[in-house]
């Protein structure tokens, strides 16, 4: 157990509700010098008592390929992560790796190659692309600074692209900061055929110029949430706000947060949001090992269920599993 992990286990909880079956919609896989989160880890935290089934792998910039076409790099990774969701089906009582959603530059003239490559290396995996639109003017105060060009939302080539994941039946999944949701809602209305996803609520930035500043960003969040979610094309994840740039504070602490503490801060995200898109429309995620950096995967998805919990039976399967099956198509 290396030092991380012992922090983490210094907060250990029952598992709630612990037939639940879960779809993770979120999770990242990558082999680094001086982080490795690879299947082996994955099935740590997915095996943990929570009952997770299936899982989706969200693009990370890992493994690509070092050399061709700079357009058809970031095939390596689908070809990395296929290698791996094949043998998480050797082990049937672990979760499986069910769908890869891999990264393209949507504004690339040779953009079918890409997709085609990448359905090729996925192996009957592929299900859609995130090219991110993050992009913030004070990167240096962000521990993941986006990297994507000023009005990438607004391209028009960008847009084709977008547009025509949907013609391919691909859905576009992104992350932003909180001050970029309008640009996104703005993308959901100018390409209402193609499913989009909003990854990690459109990510309330609490550091650097933004810290001190919870309450102003949240009260413009929700109109955001709200416009957002009357463009019936856009399907929201919620998790993803454990992230040190979310500004709460937890992977600083002595201690990491209980699921209690979790809920207390951040439920109030989830409710709005679910009552803006409604249960059909949202899935919980965790993004890890990202959000990892703050809580453990055991006490996150209590948390979750304790969130969940206010919910109906067919509203909560729909959260913690069905909307993912139906957008993923798994």
């Amino acid at each position: 157990m290396n030092e991380h992990d012992k922090w983490l286990a210094q907060v250990t909880e029952d598992i709630i509700d612990p037939e639940r079956e879960i779809v993770d919609p979120h999770h990242h896989l990558w082999s680094r010098a001086d982080w490795n989160y690879e299947l082996a880890e994955l099935w740590g935290d997915t095996g943990a008592g929570h009952n997770v089934v299936q899982t989706v792998f969200l693009e990370c910039g890992s493994s690509y390929y070092s050399d061709g076409p700079e357009h058809l790099q970031p095939v390596g990774e689908t070809v990395y992560v296929a290698d791996i969701a094949a043998a998480s089906n050797t082990d049937d009582k672990q979760a499986n790796i069910a769908a890869i959603v891999s990264r393209a530059d949507l504004g690339h003239p040779q953009l079918d190659a890409i997709l085609d490559a990448h359905d090729a290396a996925g192996h009957g995996l592929f299900r859609g692309i995130r090219h991110a639109g993050a992009r913030d003017p004070h990167p240096e105060a962000l521990s993941i600074p986006g990297r994507a060009p000023e009005g990438l939302y607004a391209d028009e080539d960008f847009r084709r692209g977008v547009a025509r994941l949907g013609e391919r039946g691909y859905s576009y999944d992104t992350w932003h900061y909180h001050h970029q949701n309008a640009a996104f809602c703005d993308l959901a209305r100018a390409v209402p055929d193609t499913t989009m996803v909003l990854d990690h609520f459109g990510t309330p930035l609490g550091v650097g110029p933004y810290a001190g500043k919870r309450e102003e960003i949240f009260s413009a969040w929700q109109k955001d949430m709200e416009a957002i979610a009357a463009c019936p094309n856009v399907v929201a994840k919620l998790g993803g706000l454990a992230m040190p740039d979310n500004g709460f504070g937890w992977n600083t602490r002595a201690l990491p947060p209980s699921s209690d503490e979790f809920v207390e801060a951040q439920a109030r995200y989830y409710h709005h949001t679910i009552s803006c898109f409604g249960a059909d429309r949202c899935m919980f995620e965790s993004n890890f090992p990202v959000d990892k950096l703050s809580l453990s995967y055991p006490v996150l998805w209590n948390g979750l269920k304790k969130i969940a919990s206010e919910y109906s039976e067919v509203e909560q399967t729909a959260m913690f599993s069905g909307t993912a099956r139906r957008v993923y198509k798994i």
